[in-house]
């Protein structure tokens, strides 16, 4: 008979997100694993496998909530300049409100691991592709109501807003003057305007 695991799999995955979030990959040992999880080793590796499995299952729970978050957010603003322009400024927010200015966790991988993991590579690629889908079909509605010029290239303006996005994520660890960010994000947005 199995033995029934004494640990929620989803919270002790939840803790794996956070930890590889804040030290990345590299930085994130076995020991620190087993450690902040609060599960022997044993266990883990009979769960999760090994560290760089452990590392895509949590990678993979992250920008699964991370993309509906940003789509749940965007569908609930009417105006599309103004939900870009809240959505990245909330980002940048989020990340200078936090005491150990850990930015996006996708940025930090793709800073820490592209180009030397090219299984990570794909997976980062399939995840920009997903946000620049998500980014054009939110123009293509500020298209059709009306309040973006129909002329406009929308798949390099999504392009545009994933690259300054991402960017801004990484300013943002750093950032000390939210005002100035937020110029940088308008002009950014100008893209937009007539």
């Amino acid at each position: 008979m199995p033995r029934t695991k004494a640990f929620d799999e989803s919270v002790v995955l939840e803790k794996a997100v956070n930890l590889f979030w804040k030290n990345g990959y590299h930085a994130t040992s076995m020991q620190d694993l087993v450690e902040h999880l609060g599960i022997n080793r044993a266990s883990l590796y009979g769960t999760y496998g090994d560290k760089k499995t452990l590392f895509q299952k949590a990678f993979q729970r992250y920008r699964r909530d991370s993309i509906s978050q940003v789509k749940a957010f965007l569908a609930s603003e009417e105006n599309v300049k103004e939900g870009l322009f809240r959505l990245m400024l909330g980002a940048c927010n989020e990340t200078m409100c936090d005491p150990e200015r850990k930015g996006c966790f996708s940025v930090n991988t793709t800073t820490e691991l592209v180009p030397n993991d090219p299984e990570i590579k794909t997976i980062l690629v399939e995840n920009r592709k997903r946000l620049e889908t998500i980014f054009e079909a939110y123009l293509q509605q500020g298209v059709d109501r009306g309040q973006i010029n129909s002329g406009k290239d929308l798949k390099s303006i999504a392009t545009h807003l994933f690259t300054f996005y991402n960017g801004l994520q990484i300013i943002s660890k750093v950032a000390d003057d939210p005002d100035h960010l937020q110029s940088a994000l308008t002009v950014a947005l100008s893209v937009l305007d007539d």
